[in-house]
């Protein structure tokens, strides 16, 4: 069993560096010193971490599980201890982040079950890149992140927590929008308004996907507007857009959304520290 954290940030340090003299002089330790906390380290676990050969050091295969592992658990350490300072300076605040593939108005009614169970937080929700997301999760800095689909959770632990229907939205004045549905091979010829390129986003990539298991390849073009719903993409690309809004009038009388069929759903994937609990994640998780 792992007795001392610093031990273990150390050894991070070593390895990511690459050198005992470089990881020191960055930690503001002598080398021996260094050298000997990850000697402690070693016999504390009972196997070699690093080969040695001169000056160069490579990571054993125990160390290199090491450092997979220690990388969620320093920052599950760090978000304790950042939550024990924000109880002891009377700080409740709960930081909810999310992709920009998800609306706010969805994202609260994700998270409405524990707003309502946990009168006495204060929520925030943070719009963030996929990237961006991702490494605020692991550092701490947002208590539980979601995005569309499902994707690689790596040094985080993930869950589907719900799934959202996708519909078309077009503009008023656009030849579909007097539709009562709109079969997606009614879109083949029709450009497609995304918020992402393809590879750099799970729900555009989802949504192309779907496109071609209907038998052809989208036109697309990315929204200039960032950062925007995607439901007033069709006013700025003159593009039809696959957004999980409900279905009607939107933006003013400017844009009809429309239901797709066949029906087609895009799950919401949540993304947490592992080695951490939360009685306010659990809520969101359970409903």
């Amino acid at each position: 069993m792992l007795h001392d954290l610093r031990r273990v940030e150390q050894f991070v340090k070593v390895a990511e560096v690459g050198s005992f003299t470089g990881a020191a002089a960055q930690l503001h330790l002598s080398q021996q010193a260094l050298s000997s906390a990850v000697g402690q380290l070693e016999k504390e676990l009972g196997v070699r971490l690093f080969v040695r050969a001169g000056r160069r050091i490579t990571l054993t295969v125990p160390g290199q599980a090491l450092l997979v592992e220690s990388r969620p658990l320093l920052a599950a350490a760090r978000t304790v201890d950042a939550h024990v300072r924000s109880a002891a300076a009377d700080q409740h605040a709960w930081v909810v982040g999310h992709s920009p593939a998800l609306g706010g108005a969805e994202v609260y009614q994700l998270v409405e079950p524990a707003i309502d169970a946990h009168p006495d937080l204060s929520f925030t929700f943070r719009q963030l890149y996929p990237d961006e997301l991702y490494a605020a999760v692991l550092d701490g800095s947002v208590h539980l992140g979601l995005r569309r689909g499902i994707a690689p959770t790596g040094d985080l632990s993930g869950a589907v927590i719900g799934y959202h229907r996708v519909r078309v939205a077009v503009a008023g004045t656009h030849h579909l929008a007097a539709a009562e549905s709109i079969d997606i091979t009614d879109l083949a010829g029709e450009r497609l308004a995304l918020w992402s390129p393809p590879g750099f986003s799970y729900f555009s990539d989802f949504l192309m996907s779907a496109c071609r298991r209907a038998g052809f390849e989208p036109d697309y073009v990315v929204s200039r507007v960032q950062g925007a719903a995607m439901i007033a993409a069709p006013l700025t690309t003159g593009a039809v857009a696959l957004v999980t809004a409900d279905p009607g009038i939107a933006m003013s009388g400017r844009v009809r959304v429309i239901d797709l069929e066949p029906r087609l759903m895009v799950p919401v994937q949540a993304l947490w520290q592992q080695h951490t609990v939360s009685a306010v994640r659990d809520t969101v998780l359970t409903s």
